[in-house]
């Protein structure tokens, strides 16, 4: 009886060890290999260098507020939006009275930068927060309407400014898959990279 379980135990603590260094190093370190050779760029986290340095990451957005730049979709993520740390939407449903205030003051906000008429429709995501509060991309729609006040600030013609959002415009992922939609982050380094870093 005492042999079996000695027996047993030690089977048991040689096929803990055998996975353990199988599942837990071997493997994760092959894949790890993998991704790095195959997908280097995403495997490290999909940054973005300008001049060597990382800027940011094409998954996660960040706040630009000047008019030579455009503008992301609001965040819920933090206190002040755009904190990777605190991702979330802002979880107010449909019939919230605080959801209809913000948007109602975010497009008042909008037309105003954007110098848009009282009643002109504004695209949904220059108003309302994703569900990470961190989409680094908007909507072709929302893209087109900061297309003057970014052509104005930086004293270029709005056609410019237009092509490079073309440039940057991605379709439905597989041609079905989701909404065309623009990189914020990649556009305004693109911006700065046709004319100029703005002051």
């Amino acid at each position: 009886m005492l042999r079996n379980t000695y027996r047993d135990l030690r089977t048991a603590v040689i096929a803990f060890v055998a996975f353990s260094v199988l599942l837990g190093l071997a493997y994760p370190y092959a894949i790890t290999g993998v991704a790095q050779v195959v997908f280097h760029r995403q495997a490290n986290g999909s940054l973005i260098t300008r001049g060597g340095q990382a800027v940011g990451s094409a998954l996660v957005g960040q706040n630009f507020s000047a008019p030579q730049y455009f503008h992301p979709r609001p965040s819920a993520a933090g206190a002040d939006g755009y904190d990777a740390t605190a991702s979330g939407g802002s979880n107010l449903g449909p019939s919230s009275k605080a959801l209809a205030t913000r948007v109602a003051e975010s497009v008042a906000r909008v037309r105003q930068e954007d110098g848009l008429a009282p009643g002109a429709k504004v695209p949904v995501d220059a108003v309302t927060a994703s569900g990470s509060g961190l989409d680094p991309h908007i909507s072709p729609a929302y893209a087109a309407l900061q297309v003057a006040r970014v052509a104005r600030a930086r004293s270029v013609a709005p056609g410019e400014v237009q092509r490079l959002v073309g440039q940057y415009t991605d379709g439905s992922t597989f041609g079905v898959l989701g909404e065309p939609r623009v990189n914020v982050l990649e556009l305004n380094l693109a911006l700065d990279r046709a004319f100029g870093a703005a002051p």
